[in-house]
């Protein structure tokens, strides 16, 4: 009986509580640091500055350009060292007008935003038949002669899951609809926001129209909108049409910038570990979740190492530009950078929540110190993952190169309900999920660094 009601203990146990059984104690250096930081200030100060004093960042704009003067004296201020802008240009578009209404047979007005790099209509609208798809499979696979001279509108089924997986598969519609909309001659095309929220808040972002496809208006409703169209278009007897006003535009060539600070590390000769984010923002929200949150979590976690001292290797830290219109950032310092190396490779840019798990890819040779890395995280309800897969948006170029990377895995349950949208704001933060952020970083940089050793003070003379 004891035995069989041990098994079920074990069975039960958290895997967390496994993990820490299995190999050599945390070193105390790294446990004492990450337990220190679950009283984090530093992140929550970052991103309450830059979202209150900045707000919304949209790439090659002005207000991105003051998030990367306020970027430069925030990292000076807190202590960092070799502070600099490396500077890349991109073409950059701007929102105007949106609206949309139904005219017939239902008239009403939807909830609406243009997909990044939509065409316009002209300044009075267009009003044109709707037709309509439960999916992007369906969709593609209906006549061209369907479409043509028609707004298209695609829905989907996106579900929120804890890892974000769906968002690959149900992003579609915004990625690829635009440019067969615009391939078989439809007028516009209107999507249910790429999100799992029931707010009348619209998704935006960035979709890019293939060669050979002009650009017509593309926007996405918010999912109630969405799901009022459907329920529209299943009930009328007859056409359903929409009048759709959008006017972007394209404003030219204009500058981004990489900021990219440092906590040098006693061998400046050995690989720096780079941890990244992207500061750029859309312009709907503040740029709270996505991402200010991650550029707050990645220079607190480095903060804390600072303060305890100077570890052996460099801490990088890249504040990507221009990510969210095309990873122009993380390309840009592949660039420049990537011929160098990187001892490791790590990004925050899933939100704010809390880590769930971490995943490595630092090759067979430093499996221990993965291992390592999982025992550390697991008493923050940490669980370990692949040791031989990880990834990051601006960090994926670096990635594909073989560089070392490290996936702290943010749960992403909720993630899509302010993704893109105008809930995308301040306090949608929960400080304590924050807070175990920053020590799951700070755990990682203290393991990744070399070992951290207290910076010597200086000697003071003696009054005489």
């Amino acid at each position: 009986m004891f035995r069989s009601v041990l098994a079920l203990l074990c069975a039960a146990a958290p895997v967390p509580l496994l993990a820490q059984s299995v190999g050599p104690p945390v070193d105390p250096q790294v446990a004492a640091l990450r337990d220190a930081a679950l009283a984090d200030d530093y992140a929550w100060d970052i991103v309450e500055g830059l979202t209150t004093e900045v707000g919304p960042r949209l790439a090659g704009t002005p207000a991105e350009a003051r998030a990367r003067a306020w970027a430069v004296a925030k990292l000076f201020g807190l202590g960092f060292s070799n502070i600099r802008v490396e500077p890349f240009e991109l073409p950059v578009w701007v929102r105007g007008e949106e609206k949309a209404e139904i005219v017939a047979p239902f008239p009403q007005p939807l909830v609406i935003t243009a997909l990044g790099n939509s065409g316009a209509t002209p300044p009075q609208g267009i009003v044109a038949e709707v037709v309509g798809f439960d999916s992007m499979e369906e969709f593609a696979a209906s006549p061209a002669e369907a479409v043509r001279g028609k707004i298209v509108f695609v829905s989907h089924a996106m579900p929120a899951n804890q890892d974000g997986s769906g968002y690959g598969l149900f992003g579609a519609p915004r990625r690829q609809g635009p440019t067969l909309a615009s391939k078989r001659g439809a007028a516009a095309i209107v999507i249910r926001s790429i999100g799992t929220d029931h707010h009348r808040n619209p998704h935006t972002g960035v979709q890019e129209f293939a060669d050979g496809a002009a650009p017509i208006p593309a926007g996405a409703l918010s999912i109630p909108d969405a799901e009022q169209l459907q329920r529209i278009l299943k009930r009328a007897r007859g056409p359903v049409t929409m009048r759709l006003t959008m006017t972007p535009r394209n404003i030219g060539v204009r500058r981004s910038g990489n900021v990219i600070a440092e906590l040098p590390g006693r061998d400046r000769a050995a690989a720096p570990i780079l941890v990244g984010c992207h500061l750029d923002s859309w312009d709907l929200g503040t740029g709270a979740v996505d991402d200010g949150a991650g550029c707050a979590i990645v220079a607190a976690a480095a903060k804390r190492i600072m303060d305890a001292g100077q570890p052996l290797r460099t801490i990088r830290i890249v504040w990507f530009g221009a990510e969210e219109v095309g990873l122009f950032g993380g390309l840009d310092y592949q660039k420049k950078h990537g011929a160098e190396p990187h001892y490791a490779v790590a990004e925050s840019d899933f939100g704010a929540d809390r880590i769930w798990k971490v995943d490595s890819k630092l090759g067979e040779a430093r499996k221990a110190e993965a291992k390592a890395l999982q025992r550390a995280l697991a008493p923050l309800g940490i669980v370990p993952g692949s040791l031989t897969e990880a990834d990051g948006s601006d960090i994926g170029p670096l990635i594909a190169a073989g560089v070392p990377a490290v996936g702290l895995n943010q749960d992403g349950t909720r993630y899509f309900d302010l993704h893109h949208t105008p809930d995308d704001t301040l306090d949608k933060i929960d400080i304590a999920q924050l807070r175990q952020n920053v020590a799951a970083w700070t755990a990682m940089l203290a393991i990744l660094s070399g070992g951290i050793e207290p910076e010597p003070k200086p000697l003071q003379r003696k009054r005489r």
